[in-house]
C-alpha cells in the first residue's frame, strides 16, 4: 500500500500516523465506561451527530449544533464545528470563526476546514448571500499565528480552497500562501501548502491565473535532491505529488523539474513525471517509463506516448498489449484503435478474438472485448463477421463489447438484436449505440425499452426520445415510465427520472412538478458507535485474494454503520467490481453491475480531512447527499476528490491485490472484523 511514503503503521510523518489517531478518536466519540459526565458528553456528541444526520432541518436541531460548537469539551466542539461545516451553509461561517481560536490543535484545524466546507454552499451562487472577507482574513491572520503545523497545514488549504469571486480576493489568498513558504519549514507545514497549492491552482485559476511565483514555489516543491537517503526522500513524496499535479495543470512543469521527477523512487512521483513529460526533450522520460518496474507507470507512458505523437504510439502500444499487468495490457489494445495503418497490430487485434471460447473463461474476456472495439475502429472489414459471433456470446460483457463495435460499424441488425437483450447493461450499450447512428429511425426499439426493471436502460431510452417527431406514439409510454420512477425509491430511479422529464418537456408535455425527497435518519446510537469504535473490514474477492481495509467511524460514523450493516446482511457477496479505471479507481457495490443499480435509500455526504490518497475508500454519488452504497477505492492520488467524496475507510493491506481485481471481478464476501 502506497498512500503514503511508508505503510501506515511504520511511517514517521504526522500525516502517516493520522489513522491511528482518528481511530483512536472513535472511542472519544463515545467514551469507554465512565462517570456520569463523560456520559453525559457522549450523549451530546450524539445529538450532535445525528443533527447532522438529518441536515439539521429546525432551529432546535441547529441550535443542538451551535451548542455543541461552544463547548468546553474539546471532542465535542470539533465534532460540532465539523457538523456546521457539512451543512454546508455560509451563513454558519460566523459560528464556525471562534473554532480557529480553540486552546486545542485539532479543534483549530477542524474550524479551519469547517469554513472552507461551509463556503462551498456558495459555489454557482450568482449572488452570494455571504461575503468571504471575514473568513479570509481569519484564516490569513491564524496561519500567520499558529505555532502548530497540523493547524497552519489545514488553514492553509482551507484558505486555498474558498469560493472566491473576485481576483482580488483570490491575489490576497496567493499572497498569504507565497508569505507561507519561507515559514513552511516542517513535512507536515509543507504538506499543507502542496495541498493548498494545489486546490488553489485548480480551483482558481478561472477567477486568476496564479503568479509565475507559484509556479515556481511548485517546482521547487516537486524536486527531490538525490542524495538524500531513499526514506527521506519517500517520507515527503506526497509533497512532490501534489506539486506535480499542480504543474501539470497549470502547464508549467520543466524539464529540469520533469527529469528529477522521473528519477524518483516514489512511483506516483514517476507516473506524474511520465504525464507532464510532453515537452521536447522529455521523449527519454517516456521510453524510461514504458520499462518502469510499475504498472502504473507504464500505464501513464503508454497514455503520454499517444498524446506526444498518436502516429509513433502503435510501437508502443502494440508491445503494451502483452503487458504481464492486465490493466497496463487493456490500455494498450483501447490504443490500437488508432493503428489500421499498422499490419502488425490490426493482425494482433484480429487474433485476440479469434477464440471466442477462450475469451469466455472465467476472468478472461478483457482482451477480446477490448480488441474487438479496437479493431473496429481500426479495421472494420476485418471484424464485420465477428461482431455477429459476440454478440450471441454467453458473456454478456461481450455482449456489450459487441454493442460497442456494431455501433462504430452501424450494423443497425446486430444493434437491433442486442437491444432486445435480457441483460440490462447489453440493451443500455446498443440503445446508445442505436441513438447515436439511427436516432429517432429505431424509436419502436426506445419505446419497449422503457418498461425495463433497470433504470440505466430506462435513462438511456428517454434520452434518445426526445424530441421524437412521433410524439402521440411516445409520450404514453414516456409518462407511465415516469410515474413508475416517481414511486421507486431506488437511488438509480432518480437519474431516469429526470431524462424523463427532459424528454417530455422537449415534447411540449411537461410533467407535474416532482416530488419532494426526503433521506431517512441513520440509527446512530451511543452503542453502535461504541461497537464500530475501530472496525476492520475484510474483503475476499473470487479467485484474487484478501485485502483489509480500517473503518474510520469517527469521520464518517453514518457511512460506516451503513456500510457495516450492508456487510452483515451480506449484501456485497457475490456483487462485483463493475466499473475499473486504470490510474484511477474501481468501484463496486451494484446488483446490477452498473451506475445505477444499488441499494436504498440515498446516504449522506460526510466529506471530511481524510484525502483521497491511493487506498481510500470511497461513496460514490452523483450530486451531494446521493450515495447509494456504491464504494470506490482510489488507486492513485486523486486530489480533485478531496471534500467532495466521502470517505470512509482506507486499505490496511492488500493493496496489491486491489491492483490485480478486473471489470466483474467478483466479491466473494465482506466481513466486519472488530
Amino acid at each position: 500500500m502506497i498512500p503514503y511514503p511508508v505503510s501506515l503503521m511504520t511511517a514517521r510523518s504526522p500525516m502517516a500516523r493520522a489513522p491511528w489517531r482518528l481511530l483512536t478518536a472513535a472511542v472519544l466519540l463515545c467514551g469507554l465506561p465512565a462517570p456520569a459526565a463523560q456520559a453525559q458528553s457522549a450523549a451530546t456528541r450524539l445529538s450532535i451527530l445525528q443533527a447532522e444526520d438529518r441536515r439539521a432541518p429546525s432551529p432546535t436541531a441547529l441550535a443542538v449544533i451551535r451548542a455543541g460548537a461552544r463547548s468546553g469539551d474539546g471532542q465535542t466542539a470539533r465534532i460540532a464545528l465539523r457538523a456546521l461545516g457539512r451543512l454546508e451553509r455560509p451563513a454558519l461561517i460566523a459560528d464556525i470563526l471562534p473554532g480557529l481560536r480553540h486552546r486545542l490543535p485539532e479543534v483549530r484545524a477542524e474550524a479551519a476546514n469547517a469554513i472552507a466546507q461551509a463556503a462551498h454552499g456558495l459555489r454557482g451562487d450568482a449572488t452570494p448571500p455571504v461575503a468571504l472577507g471575514p473568513a479570509q482574513a481569519a484564516l490569513i491572520t491564524r496561519l500567520v499565528a499558529d505555532d502548530t503545523p497540523d493547524v497552519r497545514a489545514a488553514v492553509a488549504e482551507s484558505l486555498a480552497r474558498l469560493p472566491y469571486a473576485s481576483a482580488a480576493d483570490v491575489a490576497r489568498a496567493e499572497t498569504a500562501l507565497l508569505d507561507f513558504v519561507p515559514r513552511a519549514t516542517t513535512n507536515t507545514d509543507r504538506l499543507g501548502l502542496a495541498k493548498a497549492l494545489e486546490a488553489f491552482t485548480r480551483l482558481q485559476r478561472t477567477v486568476r491565473q496564479p503568479s509565475a511565483a507559484v509556479a515556481e514555489t511548485l517546482r521547487r516543491l516537486a524536486r527531490t535532491d538525490a542524495i538524500r537517503p531513499e526514506p527521506e526522500r519517500l517520507r515527503d513524496a506526497r509533497v512532490r505529488r501534489l506539486a506535480l499535479e499542480s504543474l501539470i495543470s497549470l502547464g508549467a512543469a520543466d524539464i529540469e523539474t520533469i527529469m528529477s521527477a522521473a528519477a524518483d523512487p516514489d512511483p506516483q512521483v514517476r507516473r506524474l513525471a511520465v504525464r507532464a513529460a510532453t515537452l521536447d526533450g522529455a521523449e527519454a522520460v517516456v521510453a524510461r517509463g514504458l520499462n518502469d518496474p510499475v504498472p502504473l507507470v507504464r500505464i501513464e507512458a503508454l497514455r503520454t506516448s499517444r498524446a506526444r505523437n498518436p502516429r509513433d504510439a502503435c510501437g508502443p502500444a502494440l508491445t503494451g498489449a502483452s503487458d504481464p499487468d492486465r490493466h497496463a495490457a487493456t490500455v494498450a489494445i483501447d490504443q490500437l484503435s488508432s493503428c489500421g495503418d499498422n499490419p502488425e497490430a490490426v493482425a494482433y487485434l484480429s487474433h485476440a478474438i479469434a477464440d471466442r471460447a477462450d475469451a469466455e473463461a472465467p476472468r478472461n474476456w478483457h482482451r477480446a472485448a477490448h480488441a474487438l472495439v479496437a479493431l473496429a475502429t481500426a479495421a472494420p472489414a476485418d471484424v464485420r463477421g465477428a461482431v455477429d459471433g459476440y454478440a450471441a456470446s454467453r458473456v454478456w460483457q461481450l455482449r456489450v463489447a459487441a454493442a460497442r463495435a456494431a455501433g462504430i460499424l452501424s450494423m443497425r441488425d446486430a444493434l437491433s438484436r442486442l437491444a432486445r437483450d435480457a441483460e440490462d447493461n447489453v440493451v443500455e450499450a446498443a440503445i446508445i449505440a442505436l441513438d447515436a447512428t439511427a436516432g429517432h429511425e429505431a424509436d419502436d426499439l426506445y419505446v419497449p425499452a422503457l418498461a425495463s426493471s433497470g433504470y440505466q436502460v430506462v435513462r438511456v431510452a428517454a434520452r434518445a426520445l426526445d424530441g421524437s417527431p412521433r410524439a402521440a406514439a411516445v409520450l404514453p409510454a414516456l409518462k407511465q415510465a415516469l410515474d413508475r420512477a416517481e414511486d421507486d425509491g431506488r437511488p438509480g430511479a432518480s437519474d431516469a427520472r429526470t431524462a424523463l422529464r427532459a424528454a417530455l418537456i422537449s415534447l411540449s408535455a411537461p410533467p407535474r412538478a416532482a416530488r419532494p425527497g426526503s433521506l431517512p435518519a441513520a440509527p446512530l446510537s451511543v452503542a453502535e458507535l461504541r461497537r464500530l469504535a475501530a472496525p476492520r473490514a475484510r474483503f475476499t474477492m473470487r479467485d484474487v485474494g484478501v485485502f483489509d481495509v480500517a473503518l474510520f467511524t469517527q469521520e464518517a460514523p453514518a457511512t460506516v454503520l451503513r456500510f457495516v450493516e450492508l456487510a452483515s446482511s451480506g449484501y456485497y457477496n457475490g456483487l462485483t467490481f463493475h466499473r475499473v479505471v486504470p490510474n484511477g479507481i474501481i468501484q463496486g457495490g451494484s446488483p446490477g453491475a452498473n451506475e445505477y443499480s444499488s441499494d436504498a435509500p440515498f446516504m449522506r455526504d460526510e466529506v471530511g480531512r481524510w484525502p483521497h490518497v491511493r487506498g481510500a475508500v470511497g461513496i460514490s454519488t452523483r450530486g451531494r447527499d446521493t450515495g447509494d452504497a456504491q464504494i470506490f477505492i482510489d488507486l492513485v492520488d486523486n486530489p480533485r476528490y478531496d471534500h467532495t467524496y466521502t470517505v470512509f475507510a482506507q486499505v490496511l493491506n492488500g493493496m496489491d491485490i486491489v491492483d490485480r481485481i478486473l471489470e466483474g471481478d467478483i466479491i466473494e464476501s465482506v466481513e466486519i472484523v472488530p
